[in-house]
C-alpha cells in the first residue's frame, strides 16, 4: 500500500494536524498530540500551529519529541490509525532530519544517561552508601 493509495481513496483534501500526528504514530493519543502542538513542539511550514490546522499533502512539519527532532513532509492523509508500516507511508523524513536523528542516537549510544542502568528502589546497602556520600 502506498501513501497515494491512502489519501485519494478516502477523498480527503486535508486533515487536522493533531489527527494526522496521531494517525502517523508520532503520538499515542490525539490528546497528547494536541498538547504537544499547544506547547510549541510542532511547527507547520516553520510556524507555530494549532491542533485544528489543516494539513495537506506536501506540507512540512517539524516535530520535537524530547531529544529527537523530526522534519517530515506529508505524503498521505490517513484519518485512521493504521499499523506502523502503513503509518510510515504518510510522511517522508528529510535527509537533514535523518542525519540529525542518527547523530543524536549515536551520541546516546556512546554516552548513556547517568543512572540509566539503575532499576527500582535502592537496597539497604545502597542507602548506606548514599547517606555516607552525602554526610562527607
Amino acid at each position: 500500500m502506498k501513501a497515494q493509495d491512502i489519501s485519494p481513496a478516502i477523498g480527503l483534501s486535508g486533515l487536522r494536524l493533531d489527527k494526522w500526528l496521531w494517525a502517523a504514530r508520532f503520538f499515542k493519543t490525539r490528546t497528547l498530540a494536541a498538547t504537544a502542538i499547544d506547547g510549541g513542539k510542532v511547527y507547520w511550514q516553520g510556524q507555530r500551529a494549532k491542533p485544528a490546522r489543516e494539513v495537506r499533502i506536501g506540507d512540512e512539519l517539524d516535530i520535537d519529541l524530547g531529544e529527537l527532532r523530526w522534519t517530515v513532509i506529508v505524503r498521505g492523509l490517513g484519518p485512521q490509525r493504521r499499523p506502523a508500516p502503513e503509518a510510515q507511508l504518510l510522511y517522508e523524513e528529510t535527509a537533514t532530519s535523518l542525519a540529525r536523528r542518527a547523530a543524536v542516537l549515536e551520541q546516546r549510544k556512546l554516552a548513556p544517561t547517568p543512572g540509566a542502568t539503575l532499576k527500582g528502589r535502592p537496597t539497604k546497602r545502597d542507602g548506606r552508601h548514599i547517606r555516607r556520600f552525602g554526610a562527607g
